[in-house]
């Protein structure tokens, strides 16, 4: 990954309605989730959500495609593993003391 792709992920993610409207595609999982229903799950109005969306999409965190008259949002989640990969990559510099604590958690939370 490239540092400047890295840093359009996460500046998509640096924002609470965008950070939380991403979480919310995330747990919809494979059949993803409307703009519509996002929006009540969320409780804000759906102008804010698009523009919110817009940028998660530019960051290509989500895709999205049309299903009728909604437009169905995923979280593309190899971009999301490529940005935590990257962040962790290289991060002991061979000192397990640094990156024993993160692996630990990640085997600890339960997808």
């Amino acid at each position: 990954m490239e540092i400047i792709d890295a840093i359009a992920r996460l500046t998509g993610l640096s924002h609470e309605g965008r950070l939380r409207a991403f979480r919310e595609i995330v747990k919809a999982g494979q059949p993803g989730i409307s703009a519509g229903d996002l929006a009540r799950r969320l409780k804000i109005p759906p102008n804010t959500l698009s523009a919110q969306l817009s940028i998660l999409s530019s960051a290509n965190l989500v895709t999205s495609c049309r299903n009728g008259r909604s437009i169905v949002y995923n979280a593309d989640l190899p971009a999301l593993n490529e940005l935590v990969l990257y962040l962790i990559e290289d991060c002991c510099e061979g000192r397990d003391e640094v990156c024993a604590p993160i692996l630990d958690a990640i085997q600890s939370v339960r997808c």
